[in-house]
């Protein structure tokens, strides 16, 4: 029979699972974002350069999963009175804060060293990543509105990390686009916070209760039409065209229009305080939507 420790951790193959659990890996398609300079960089068929997008990749995945951990360590206490989030290993005391801290600077110190041998300003955008989801831990997640801003802007390090390791310009606008599409999955994952907790939502954090559903539906609204909108300004805009050849890319703004609105029904049919990965991973029309988007960018551009 396996003992548990004084930290409430089991030893053995126990604690490496619930650490591995604690890096959450399932969130790790966040991190996809990393092959857009790949993809629009027109780098897609390189070796050379799919290696490298592939190697940034996983250096974002490790620095997302040690800052999960040190928010959990954060959070250990808030979490035990979240429906859901209680069950995590770190709240529910099967992973002492030491081990999950010791595990995240590992994670850092491997990550950044990476980084810094595939190209140097790689490991500059991510220590800057970290420098930015330290500041939303300990700070920017108590200021409404900052704290989803924070979230946002480390897709678009991502995003920039991505076309940096392979060298290529990236376009502005998808920058905007991916800053506006992080701002609107970020909202609508705080609106499902807000119907899932209810009464008990400052409970968990404080700042969730300046956020009301009519807010945030609003908020929500705004940034659906102007993710759209930038996307459809990108494919049809002069420099776009140009650079492809083709203005074919016109053609995949139905999936972008279905996926947001197919997204907003998830959310308001399931207010369970899931976040979109979850949702990505377990709503098949959604994912089907996702690929015949990636499939049909990549037939166009090459």
């Amino acid at each position: 029979m396996t003992g548990v420790s004084l930290h409430g951790e089991t030893p053995g193959r126990g604690l490496a699972a619930d650490l591995l659990i604690s890096l959450r890996p399932d969130q790790w398609t966040k991190n996809l974002v990393v092959f857009a300079g790949l993809v629009f960089g027109e780098q897609l068929l390189e070796p050379g350069a799919v290696a490298r997008a592939g190697g940034a990749f996983g250096i974002f995945c490790a620095l997302s999963s040690a800052m999960y951990l040190v928010n959990d360590v954060g959070d250990r206490a808030r979490d035990r009175l979240h429906p859901l989030k209680s069950g995590r290993p770190i709240a529910a005391g099967r992973v002492s804060p030491a081990s999950a801290l010791g595990a995240a600077v590992l994670l850092i110190a491997g990550a950044v060293t990476s980084a810094f041998l595939l190209e140097p300003r790689l490991a500059l955008l991510a220590l800057v990543f970290v420098g930015v989801l330290i500041l939303y831990s300990r700070v920017l997640r108590q200021v409404v509105i900052l704290d989803v801003l924070a979230i946002a802007i480390g897709f678009v390090l991502r995003a920039v990390g991505g076309a940096v390791v392979i060298d290529v310009r990236i376009s502005q606008w998808l920058l905007v686009y991916t800053l506006l599409l992080a701002l609107f999955l970020g909202f609508t994952k705080r609106r499902q916070e807000v119907g899932a907790l209810g009464a008990d939502v400052t409970k968990h954090r404080p700042t969730l209760g300046r956020y009301t559903p009519q807010l945030l539906d609003q908020l929500v609204t705004v940034l659906a039409a102007a993710t759209l909108v930038s996307y459809a300004v990108y494919t049809t805009s002069a420099e776009t065209v140009e650079k492809f050849g083709t203005e074919l890319l016109t053609l995949t703004i139905p999936f972008p229009i279905y996926g947001v609105l197919r997204y907003l029904m998830l959310v308001h049919d399931k207010a369970t305080g899931t976040g979109p990965a979850d949702i990505l991973l377990h709503d098949r029309p959604l994912a089907l939507c996702v690929a015949g988007w990636a499939l049909s960018v990549a037939i166009i551009i090459y």
